[in-house]
């Protein structure tokens, strides 16, 4: 038999994308975007278009999302660790990343903390426009 998982489903049930973003933290159109991005996720679809996932996709997507916002690596850069790698490489954490550059570039370092700057002044008159409404 098969082990339940909390949501009372076997840990081998397909899901659907609400239930993967759910899981995953993620928003379902994030689901459809990485869909386009990476064409080794691929969803059963059945009648009117309806997404399941097989939980290896979910796996996959798992990494997916770590490799972009917890190692800091763009779209591309998953996209080259999946071609030079393979799937299986990258669900297990096997993958061989990139040397990382010996010194950062101060420039692009400025660029940064200005950027960062700027953010931060723009999400301060967002909270100042949500707070008058």
């Amino acid at each position: 038999m098969s082990a339940l998982r909390q949501d009372g489903k076997s840990a081998a049930a397909f899901r659907t994308i609400s239930e993967v973003a759910k899981e995953l933290e993620v928003e379902q159109h994030v689901l459809r975007f990485w869909e386009t991005k990476f064409p080794q996720v691929k969803p059963l679809k059945r009648g009117g278009g309806r997404r399941y996932y097989r939980p290896e996709d979910i796996e996959l997507l798992r990494r997916i999302r770590d490799l972009l916002r917890e190692d800091g690596f763009s779209i591309r850069g998953v996209q080259k660790l999946l071609k030079e790698n393979g799937v299986q490489a990258i669900v297990k954490g096997e993958e061989k990343r990139p040397v990382a550059p010996p010194d950062t570039d101060p420039v692009q370092d400025d660029k940064r903390a200005k950027l960062g700057e700027v953010l931060r002044e723009l999400k301060e008159v967002q909270g100042l426009l949500q707070a008058s409404r």
